[in-house]
């Protein structure tokens, strides 16, 4: 398997889809466990721990400032993140996962969904920036995102996100894109609103 640290969960409830827990800066493995089970309880859950570090922080890519990305490098992470995923999902016997990522995790979910897209089965992406300012011509046939911003994120400024979510409806995404009155951090109604899409996708699964 492709070397990350990470924690699996086997599922408890049969047709609930797994998920893949991406942690942003400064997180671990351990560190969207809960957010996972309470978003979709009896899901599998596979929490990889991000390779790259930044003053000791783990994440999932180098960044040359913040909000400016190496991109070169977010290519290359997602690619290996994708090779970790098809390897889990041999090891544990589990289907595509929905991404739910905060942060440095939302960034390099949406890389994987533009680099990927056979990887996941949809994501969910808390305060996500645009990962690469020239991405591949993707086919996201109908898979389901969900994108929540804060409305006064320090980090994320609001023509970025619009223009992610943009980017991936005209890839062909089913992008549900809400501002939350929050800033970077997560708060109730992003759990309360992840919980309900994770259902509604689920529901259309069955």
């Amino acid at each position: 398997m492709t070397d990350f640290i990470h924690r699996y969960e086997p599922a408890t409830k049969a047709g609930s889809p797994p998920l893949l827990l991406l942690h942003g800066t400064g997180g671990d493995e351990n560190d969207l466990l809960g957010l996972g089970e309470m978003i979709a309880p009896g899901s599998a859950l596979l929490s990889p721990r991000g390779r790259v570090l930044e003053h000791g922080m783990p994440r999932f890519f180098r960044r040359l400032a913040e909000g400016v990305f190496d991109e070169e490098d977010v290519r290359r992470r997602a690619l290996e993140l994708g090779e970790f995923v098809a390897d889990a999902r041999k090891q544990y016997g589990i289907g595509a996962p929905v991404a739910v990522g905060f942060s440095n995790g939302a960034n390099i979910a949406a890389a994987l969904l533009l680099l990927k897209p056979d990887v996941l089965a949809g994501a969910i992406l808390l305060r996500a920036m645009v990962p690469l300012s020239d991405p591949p011509k993707a086919n996201l046939a109908g898979k389901p995102v969900l994108l929540l911003s804060g409305q006064s994120d320090p980090i994320v400024p609001a023509t970025n996100s619009a223009r992610l979510a943009a980017q991936l409806s005209e890839a062909g995404a089913r992008v549900e894109h809400k501002v939350l009155p929050a800033g970077h951090q997560l708060s109730q109604a992003d759990v309360t609103l992840a919980r309900s899409w994770i259902g509604s996708v689920e529901a259309k699964a069955a």
